[in-house]
């Protein structure tokens, strides 16, 4: 129900996301140990509005990804929007990840203001740069 009282009825041109395209719980970070694991053990990607955290392993068949978005970042309504805007630009791209990894993305202060389209690029180069680092570990 929208403010007016009245049932509001789905878009048809947005279908929302499709089955494939979906961030499951299975491919999520919930746990602390999982997140202190990350921070510990891995290694960073720094890009202008972001820092990935991420973490091969043996034993996952599929990429997790976690958020930690910090007090400094606002109050609760700012740190809901910016996770909100971070799990659709990892929904995108998600696919790019086809390695066991675990990966916690640390957004910075410039996450809260800037486009979109500035946000997904950072997301998509880190995702790459965990693809080469992937690729250069199996090379050794």
């Amino acid at each position: 129900m929208n403010v007016s009282g009245v049932r509001a009825e789905k878009c048809p041109e947005d279908p929302g996301p499709s089955r494939r395209n979906r961030f499951p719980r299975s491919a999520r970070l919930l746990k602390r140990s999982d997140f202190e694991s990350v921070y510990k053990r891995g290694k960073r990607f720094f890009a202008a509005n972001l820092t990935l955290f991420y973490f091969f392993r043996e034993d996952r068949a599929t990429a997790r990804i976690g958020f930690t978005v910090g007090r400094v970042l606002g109050g609760a309504v700012a740190r809901n929007r910016i996770k909100r805007r971070l799990r659709e630009a990892v929904r995108l791209h998600r696919a790019e990840l086809n390695n066991a990894v675990d990966i916690v993305v640390n957004p910075k202060k410039s996450a809260r203001t800037i486009e979109f389209s500035e946000l997904e690029q950072d997301i998509l180069r880190g995702f790459q740069a965990v693809q080469k680092a992937a690729e250069k570990a199996r090379d050794l």
